[in-house]
């Protein structure tokens, strides 16, 4: 499964990267571009996720993709912004990961047009620009696998995988005037020692989230990273999973849909995009299209 999937959905979360989200041109042709993709890009410094708008126009069905549609009965704004393709470019410096883009955009020119671009970076030890650290209860090792790749049984799309984006953005201002003590209830943990608070409210975060107390379990390999342009922060949200109903299990609880308790999290943050994808695995070393078809 490991030399199939895409690497750099398992590999640790790079220094800098590059969030690439594309839409497609009308009337456009896009099956001969993918191709050309595909054999450029290798999984490693570019992680590829297609859209069901761009399955739908390949007349694929790809089982288990679909579009994000927010989540009925939310009590808060979940936005829905799909997008036909999304790239993940990731790397050390910043300014290879410009020139990179910038290669990409103009290969996919003929079929794509280029919607957002966010650049995003590893902060400290992996944590969030809140200071709390991000992703603690990622599955490890074979759990890992199994919670992110489509398993071997699936002839079809196995060792591929789906992933939920949303760009979270912060409210610095309004989390800075919050107590030490505000903030750790939010999270559930403490800030410096990242311990779980037995007192914390019913809302903290990883009282929410706990992805063994779903049933089924709902465990997902998180892979998000900090993000920041002018004066606007927060954090890239991506949870790789074998399907998209862990992702909707703990999205459904967090929102309130569930039984109408919210997220701590929405204290300060709130997601201002959200989009499914699915990742192909790799053929022979390349991005493998024949489930669409290619």
């Amino acid at each position: 499964m490991t030399q199939t999937a895409q690497p750099g959905i398992l590999a640790p979360i790079p220094p800098q990267a590059r969030f690439l989200n594309f839409q497609l041109r009308p009337d456009s042709n896009p099956g001969p571009v993918l191709k050309a993709l595909a054999n450029e890009v290798d999984g490693v410094q570019v992680v590829v996720g297609i859209g069901a708008l761009l399955a739908s126009a390949l007349g694929a069905k790809v089982p288990g993709l679909r579009s994000f549609e927010g989540m009925p009965g939310a009590k808060v704004k979940l936005p829905v912004t799909p997008a036909a393709l999304w790239l993940w470019l990731r790397g050390d410096e910043r300014g290879e990961l410009l020139h990179l883009s910038r290669h990409l955009e103009n290969l996919l020119a003929p079929a794509f047009t280029l919607e957002s671009i966010t650049d995003a970076f590893r902060y400290v030890d992996f944590r969030d620009l809140s200071g709390y650290e991000d992703g603690t209860e990622n599955p490890q090792g074979d759990e890992a696998l199994a919670a992110a790749l489509v398993p071997a049984t699936d002839a079809t799309l196995a060792a591929s995988s789906f992933v939920a984006v949303q760009r979270w953005q912060h409210n610095f201002a309004h989390f800075d005037g919050m107590s030490r003590q505000q903030q750790n209830d939010i999270f559930g943990r403490d800030r410096d020692s990242n311990e779980e608070l037995d007192e914390a409210p019913i809302t903290a975060h990883v009282k929410r989230t706990a992805q063994e107390s779903f049933e089924p379990e709902a465990f997902v390999l998180r892979r998000s990273m900090p993000w920041a342009e002018g004066k606007l922060a927060g954090l890239v949200f991506t949870a790789f999973g074998h399907s998209l109903d862990a992702f909707e299990a703990l999205l459904r609880r967090m929102s309130g849909a569930e039984d109408g308790l919210v997220d701590g999290l929405f204290q300060f943050t709130h997601p201002d995009s959200g989009a499914y994808f699915w990742c192909p695995a790799l053929h022979q070393g390349k991005l493998d299209l024949r489930p669409l078809g290619l």
